[in-house]
């Protein structure tokens, strides 16, 4: 499949949809913005969103690679608070420095492109499904390699298992002590380390291949706090008759705002804003 054009209610849902259709992960998809479409005034005159998308021309592997180890190397170096990664054998594998403001970049892209992997899988559930390949144990056997390297390289002694779960997705769960560094602020370091966990899973098989990874329950928790937040975000906005933006959020987590207050009949949710700082904002609906 070449170039395909893709209309939805938002960018950010024609993006995924394009992803599904495509069969790549948001490292492998270039797009247009045609129209970025508009809700209208109480739905009159809305216009969906359309982009033009189409897969990335594969770039020689050895350069991939190289970026991948730099990449784990920017995670570790996270994790551990350091400038450099510990282990010698894995600092000798890059072999320059970059600079500090092409590093912040690549982490943003990184933080980005992995909630939109998410984002797949939270708004086509049954669609993606038909589209992952069939994990190879190869595969599983590479996955766990990579995490166990890593986490062995983040001085963490981790119990790693695998299962291949209802969706067709591979499943990996870490159990240990101190997890807590693993997971990061609101997650971040756990998505940047399923984002490398996916890129390694598609390099080793063909087809699309996606890999999840969770640690002492954090996905669901972390759901959970965000339905939360958006019941009593939605009760200030009652009370005081005022919009309340959040903090900036991926996709992923964005969505389960706007799913958690669907419902409510008195506030209605948007996105403002460019990532990785998009946000969203209730709003109270006033009757006429």
């Amino acid at each position: 499949m070449g170039e395909i054009t893709v209309s939805a209610k938002t960018v950010d849902d024609a993006i995924t949809e394009a992803l599904i259709q495509l069969g790549v992960t948001s490292d492998m998809l270039e797009y247009d913005v045609i129209e970025k479409g508009s809700s209208g005034f109480l739905g009159i005159g809305s216009k969906q969103a359309v982009i033009r998308a189409w897969k990335k021309k594969t770039v020689e592997k050895e350069d991939e690679l190289e970026e991948l180890k730099e990449e784990i190397q920017e995670v570790i170096s996270e994790v551990k608070g350091e400038e450099k990664a510990v282990k010698p054998e894995m600092k000798s594998e890059v072999k320059e420095k970059k600079p500090r403001r092409e590093k912040k970049e690549r982490k943003e892209k990184r933080e980005k492109e992995a909630a939109e992997v998410k984002e797949v899988k939270e708004t086509k559930p049954g669609q993606e499904s038909k589209k992952l390949a069939k994990v190879q144990d190869e595969t599983i056997a590479a996955c766990e390699k990579f995490l166990i390297d890593v986490l062995h390289a983040m001085d963490m002694e981790v119990k790693i298992s695998s299962r291949i779960d209802e969706e067709g997705a591979l499943e990996i769960v870490m159990d240990g002590k101190n997890m807590g560094i693993l997971i990061g602020k609101r997650g971040q370091t756990l998505d940047s380390l399923q984002y490398l966990t996916n890129r390694v899973a598609n390099k080793t098989q063909d087809g699309y291949v996606r890999v999840k990874l969770d640690t002492e329950d954090y996905r669901r928790r972390r759901k959970e706090t965000l339905e939360n937040l958006a019941k009593n975000i939605a009760y200030k906005v009652k009370r005081t008759k005022k919009p309340v933006a959040l903090e900036p959020m991926n996709p992923y987590e964005r969505r389960i705002i706007h799913s958690a207050l669907q419902a409510d009949r008195y506030v209605t949710t948007h996105s403002e804003g460019e990532e990785p700082y998009r946000r969203v904002v209730v709003t109270l609906i006033r009757n006429k």
